[in-house]
């Protein structure tokens, strides 16, 4: 979503509203819980086609008229559902999230301060594979949300990991369905425990950024329901989300948000779904406004001046018919009695930051991924000094560009965060690297480009310098330890190119290798730490460096959280949500991803409006299901690290692994012993995949149906857990008779640590089991769909 620094106001009302205040007032039934019916019956058409649009901001200048003395208003925020006071209907406040919420620090005419919490990404949250922290991140970004008084926090961000070059990922939870659904599910109850609504997005496969608002993702139904969607349906038969927001792009020749197939037929009819949909921040408005209506988007946002008009008229003239806009209507008050300003909320404006800034420095811990530590180099033993290299040690990312960055208090880089455990670093290095930042923030501020707007929101990636070897050896001269710091930068409107993105720049790779050769002349380590939303290429010089640390972008107490886990304070049980190849064309999709395409600078307008560019005008989804580890460990495709991966400071072994069948539901318990057999306390993701017997239908190698995680275990506990998987759980989308399946036989239950190390191998017979579902959303032409 674009957003401008906007202040929406809560007493928007169109004029002809006013007329009927006064002696009508006075006989207008005042919404509450039980009466949205009288109250729909008593709205005029011109009221209910406002409440069906976004209160817009004042970038619209004086195509929007506001009425009434009455302001009050969040700065900031990203949108506004209008109120309309003779019926007793509050306007409603929008925030941008889902790290946490977004509005301005400060305020014209007032000395405090706005700050929200930067809580860890969404990689970094699922990469943690605990439900109940997330959900405990939840609950603090709720209260946040609640406290600043908005109703509703735009997130999860629930997109699958379908290529690591989308700039949106740091968002996004993973590639596997499973884990974004389980995941998405302890966020959206965290959040709404506190009395306000999420909107999950971006419903469905915005798997790119570039041409957002026009790509048309061609993708088969198989894939559809089995990967781009499951982890939504997931989240919405468990968590009940309040809302959700539908993505831009179109699915199939059909823009989501004017799907009646996905709106209504799938979300509304398969999966039950009773909240209320949104759309995204839709600009351009593609398409007539009661196919939106009608497909079932309740919410157009922001609100354009013209589209309230526009419904009036089509209601007149019979394009839309009144029943129909009523069905929105009624969607709206149902959302507006849940929320707090319905119900006179006195926010105080002044969240627990300081306790939630806790809650960010152990959460973000958990999900730091450990890829290498040769000869046990991490926890640090005997450092008490290190040369710190790398642009991003002295500028850490707390988070990604966009809307989904957070206006922050301050940011903990890697001086001050190893500082604060006692470990200082190398003076002359610190104050070449601290007057570079200094004047690259300064030179960015003057050089800031208006078109590129999401460079204005969150922290810029500033370029790396050059640091020469003479410099190095007068640093390690004095240093126990090298640590660099690798970082990248994407976000909302931009995708990741391959060069000096996903791929280390030829500055990167030398500061690497000579650090490496003269650190290791003088027997001294090299740990890289890795502040980036997404994936990057490590295979090329990972023999090079003794330990690496993916960090991600853990939120504000970033430097904290790193010096914790490089000090041992913390035992990094992070595993990875989604493979790492060797090279971003390992994976198949990238063949359909746009490379180097850049819309602001696009020469040829005609072109980039009305074209037909694979990759950018359309996405042929050809891997169709074999999306990340499906696509490798099905093809036998060698990667750098798979999904699930992640090194501990300890050890654990699996024993007594056992699964049983329920026969009255069908339903499978997997259990196993995990025990604790090193000389430090840790926890361990244990994971549970499922080989299909060969049937109808092609399948993955493995897919995850299941995973949990430890305690804390102390060295030499052990843990038994117990995972579950019901039997609908074992079912592929058979395309042809429009239906989920399962079939009958003997299944495989695998146990491991990771994708590509499995503990042990079980089976269990499963019975047959069938579900229709709407039969929906094909593809306009066949597709050369990647088959085994």
């Amino acid at each position: 979503m674009r957003r401008s620094r906007i202040f929406l106001y809560f007493s928007l009302m169109a004029a002809p509203l006013l007329a009927t205040e006064g002696a009508a007032a006075q006989k207008a039934p005042q919404l509450r819980a039980d009466n949205i019916d009288e109250v729909v019956n008593a709205m005029t058409l011109e009221e209910k086609a406002r409440l069906v649009v976004g209160g817009g901001n004042k970038s619209f200048g004086d195509g929007m008229t506001m009425v009434g003395n009455q302001k009050k208003f969040v700065s900031g925020a990203a949108g506004v559902t209008v109120a309309i006071p003779r019926l007793g209907i509050p306007a409603t406040v929008l925030t941008d999230g889902p790290a946490g919420v977004r509005i301005d620090p400060t305020r014209e005419g007032s000395s405090q301060t706005y700050y929200a919490t930067g809580f860890p990404i969404g990689t970094c949250l699922a990469c943690t594979w605990n439900t109940d922290l997330v959900e405990n991140v939840g609950k603090a970004i709720g209260n946040e949300t609640l406290e600043y008084g908005c109703d509703v926090v735009l997130g999860p961000g629930m997109n699958i990991h379908r290529n690591p070059l989308c700039g949106r990922n740091f968002e996004y939870y993973s590639e596997d369905p499973f884990v974004t659904g389980a995941i998405a599910t302890a966020y959206v109850k965290g959040v709404q425990s506190q009395g306000v609504g999420v909107s999950s997005k971006h419903f469905a496969v915005n798997s790119q950024e570039t041409d957002r608002t026009k790509v048309d993702e061609r993708v088969s139904p198989r894939a559809l329901r089995e990967i781009y969607l499951r982890g939504f349906e997931k989240m919405v038969r468990e968590s009940k989300p309040w809302t959700l927001m539908s993505s831009y792009n179109l699915i199939n020749g059909q823009f989501a948000m004017g799907s009646k197939d996905l709106l209504t037929d799938i979300l509304r009819k398969d999966w039950g779904f009773d909240g209320m949909v949104m759309t995204d921040w839709d600009w351009r408005v593609y398409l007539p406004i009661n196919e939106e209506l009608t497909a079932g988007s309740d919410l157009l946002m922001p609100g354009l001046p013209f589209q309230m008009d526009s419904i009036i008229a089509m209601v007149k003239s019979g394009k839309l018919s009144m029943k129909e806009l009523d069905v929105n209507v009624h969607r709206m008050l149902e959302y507006i009695v849940r929320t707090p300003h319905f119900k006179n909320y006195n926010y105080s404006e002044k969240p627990d930051l300081k306790a939630h800034a806790q809650i960010t420095r152990q959460s973000s811990t958990e999900g730091m991924v450990l890829l290498k530590n040769a000869n046990e180099t991490l926890p640090f033993q005997n450092v008490k000094k290190v040369a710190l290299f790398g642009v991003n040690s002295y500028d850490f990312s707390s988070g990604g560009l966009g809307s989904g960055s957070v206006n922050v208090p301050y940011v903990v880089d890697m001086v001050d965060g190893l500082k604060n455990v006692g470990i200082s670093t190398t003076q002359t290095l610190t104050d070449i690297y601290k007057s570079y930042v200094k004047y690259a923030r300064l030179k960015l501020k003057v050089d800031k480009n208006p078109a590129m707007w999401f460079l204005n929101n969150g922290q810029p990636k500033l370029d790396e310098i050059e640091i020469t070897e003479r410099c190095i050896q007068h640093e390690m001269a004095e240093a126990d330890a090298a640590v660099i710091t690798i970082g990248r930068q994407a976000g909302e409107a931009m995708d990741r190119s391959i060069e000096n993105d996903f791929n280390l720049s030829l500055l990167e790779q030398g500061l690497i290798h000579n650090v490496s050769d003269i650190c290791h002349s003088a027997g001294k380590r090299v740990i890289v730490i890795i502040n980036s939303g997404s994936v990057i290429e490590t295979a090329s010089w990972r023999e090079f460096v003794d330990a690496i640390l993916v960090a991600w972008q853990p939120g504000e107490e970033g430097g904290n959280s790193v010096a914790d886990v490089l000090t041992g304070k913390a035992n990094p049980s992070g595993k990875l949500t989604m493979t790492w190849p060797i090279a971003a064309v390992d994976h198949y999709s990238t063949r359909n991803f746009p490379q180097e395409y850049d819309m602001y600078t696009y020469k040829n307008m005609e072109t980039y409006i009305y074209g037909n560019i694979k990759g950018i005008d359309y996405s042929n989804h050809e891997e169709d299901i074999y999306v990340g580890y499906r696509y490798f460990d099905t093809f036998k495709r060698q990667v750098a690290y798979p999904f699930g991966f992640g090194l501990s400071y300890t050890n654990f072994v699996y024993s007594k692994s056992e699964v049983t069948l329920n026969k009255k539901t069908s339903e499978i318990e997997v259990s196993v012993v995990v025990t604790n057999i090193g000389k430090t306390a840790g926890k361990e993701v244990a994971q549970v995949y499922v080989t299909a017997p060969k049937g109808k239908l092609e399948k993955p190698t493995k897919e995850l149906k299941a995973f949990a995680k430890t305690k804390l275990l102390q060295p030499g506990e052990s843990e038994t857990l117990r995972m579950r998987v019901a039997q609908r759980d074992f079912a592929s989308f058979d395309e042809s008779n429009s239906q989920w399946l399962v079939e009958a036989g003997a299944y495989q239950i695998l146990i491991g640590s990771n994708s590509a190390d499995i503990k042990a191998t079980l089976s269990v017979n499963v019975s047959s089991y069938t579900e229709k579902v709407s039969d929906v959303l094909h593809l306009k032409e066949p597709l050369n769909l990647l088959r085994k």
